[in-house]
C-alpha cells in the first residue's frame, strides 16, 4: 500500500511537471509571439511546482532517490550502517512532522488571503505541505524497519563501494 502511495505521488509530480511546462510555454508564446503575456500563468506555474516538488520529495523518502553520502556506511560496518539508517530516517520522519505541522499552521494563516491573479485562496498553494509532510514521516518510519539494503540503492557491481541507483 505504501508503494502504491509513493507510486502515485511520482505519477503526481510527473504530471506536474509537464503542465507547469505547458503552462510557462503557454507564458512565453503570449509574451513574445502574441505581446500580451496571461497574468495568470506566473502563479499557476509557481503553485504547480509547489506541489509537485513537495509530492516528489515525499516520494523521495520512501523511494530513496534523494543525495546520500555512503562514506559513514562504509566506515562504520554493517551493524554501525544499520543504526545510522534508523538514526537518519528518525531525524527525516521528526522532519516531516515539522513540516506537517508548520505547514498546517501556514495554511491557518493564509487561509483569508488570495491569489489575485487566480483568485484562489492562498492555502491553496500551501496545501501539500501538510500532506507531504505526513507522507514523509509514514515513509521513513515504514524505512526504520526496512533493511538498509532495501532502500532503493545498490552497490556498485565495479566494487567501488560507491552506490548506484537501482531501476526498479
Amino acid at each position: 500500500m505504501v508503494k502504491l502511495v509513493s507510486d502515485w505521488l511520482v505519477r503526481l509530480g510527473s504530471l506536474g511537471l509537464v503542465v507547469m511546462t505547458a503552462v510557462v510555454g503557454w507564458q512565453v508564446f503570449g509574451r513574445f509571439i502574441l505581446d500580451n503575456s496571461p497574468s495568470w500563468t506566473e502563479q499557476t506555474a509557481l503553485l504547480l511546482m509547489i506541489w509537485y516538488v513537495l509530492f516528489a520529495a515525499a516520494a523521495g523518502v520512501r523511494e530513496g532517490f534523494h543525495i546520500r553520502i555512503a562514506l559513514l556506511d562504509d566506515l562504520l560496518g554493517a551493524r554501525g550502517a544499520a543504526v545510522l539508517h534508523r538514526v537518519i530516517n528518525l531525524l527525516v520522519a521528526l522532519m516531516g512532522l515539522a513540516i506537517a505541522v508548520y505547514g498546517a499552521q501556514l495554511l491557518w494563516a493564509v487561509r483569508d488571503h488570495v491569489i489575485p491573479s487566480l483568485g484562489l485562496s492562498r492555502w491553496v498553494a500551501y496545501a501539500p505541505l501538510p500532506i507531504s509532510g505526513l507522507l514523509m514521516a509514514v515513509f521513513a518510519v515504514e524505512n526504520m524497519f526496512r533493511p538498509a539494503s532495501d532502500d532503493g540503492l545498490e552497490p556498485d557491481p565495479l566494487g567501488s563501494g560507491d552506490m548506484a541507483g537501482s531501476a526498479d
